[in-house]
């Protein structure tokens, strides 16, 4: 699984967004490595285990002809507290790292294959994800 090698603050604070108000990403939403891609449609924090299912899906239906490029990369901390504990007491120790995916956001890409492939390759990969996903590819844009 994907995950820093350092971290400055070992607990980051959470964020504190309105939900009424739309966060649409900036950051990479074209297309930079491959023809056919995953995009985002929702925003979601997606846990490192999530993302590596996806690669993993995605490395076993390209098969070796195939390349793929992973745009996302998980380094915001978890912190969940032992089951069955009361309130208070602090704050509970980091479990594992996310990324949070905006609407928009290129997630993965993929190159060297055909289209059915690509395709199918990508739509299995966005089922692992706990977001709603668009296959795209450069024909479109």
């Amino acid at each position: 699984m994907l995950f820093p090698k350092k971290v400055k603050h070992r607990k980051w604070q959470t964020d504190r967004r309105n939900p009424n108000k739309k966060v649409v990403a900036t950051r990479g939403t074209e297309l930079q490595f491959g023809s056919f891609g995953i995009r985002s449609l929702s925003s979601e924090r997606v846990k490192s285990n999530q993302i590596e299912a996806a690669r993993k899906v995605i490395s076993r239906t390209l098969g070796k002809t195939g390349k793929y490029w992973c745009r996302i990369f998980p380094d915001r901390p978890i912190t969940a507290k032992a089951a069955e504990v009361g309130m208070g007491k602090g704050k509970g120790d980091p479990q594992g790292f996310c990324f949070e995916v905006e609407p928009g956001r290129i997630i993965f890409e993929v190159d060297g294959v055909t289209e059915v492939v690509a395709r199918e390759a990508l739509r299995k990969a966005g089922c692992k994800l706990p977001i709603k996903v668009r296959i795209i590819s450069r024909n479109d844009m």
